[in-house]
């Protein structure tokens, strides 16, 4: 986008030189506004595209490419929620995926990798990915999460 911006801002230059060359004295304060238009677009965009880095916004739409593809990963029952955050010019990824509670570790393990992998290949610009891995849940097996339930508790203020 900015080499295209430098490029046609080029032209308009020569288009201006060319002009006033010509005899058409306004063509240079023309070209000109023209020129400081188009950064003020250009500086706009890259504004909000840095503040959104900043924020740690990801566009929605990579979060849907990382959804789709971990629900086709074999063995995948469900998927959590995915976390993307920018890190430089890359992109890092959080997630959790629901598997069956008969897998072994092992067998789990390698969901988990296979899940890494098709996020690799399915999100352009991810660098790495975490992928946790959950049960399905059993009628008589407890929450292997309670322990951390209270961490997560509102706070109850006294008095």
């Amino acid at each position: 986008m900015h080499a295209r911006t430098d490029g046609f801002t080029s032209l308009a230059v020569l288009l201006g030189a060319g002009c006033s060359a010509l005899g058409w004295r306004y063509a240079d304060p023309l070209i000109g506004l023209v020129i400081m238009a188009v950064i003020v677009l250009v500086l706009r965009g890259t504004a909000r595209e840095i503040w959104h880095r900043l924020m740690d916004a990801v566009d929605p739409a990579l979060v849907d490419e990382a959804e789709h593809a971990l629900s086709h990963v074999e063995g995948v029952r469900a998927v959590g929620a995915v976390r993307m955050r920018w890190l430089g010019h890359s992109l890092r990824a959080e997630t959790s995926v629901v598997v069956d509670p008969d897998l072994t570790v092992v067998q789990a393990h390698a969901v988990a990798v296979a899940a890494e992998h098709a996020l690799l290949h399915a999100v352009e610009r991810l660098a790495c990915a975490t992928v946790h891995v959950d049960h399905a849940p059993q009628a008589a097996a407890p929450d292997p999460h309670a322990a951390l339930a209270h961490h997560f508790a509102p706070a109850v203020s006294s008095g």
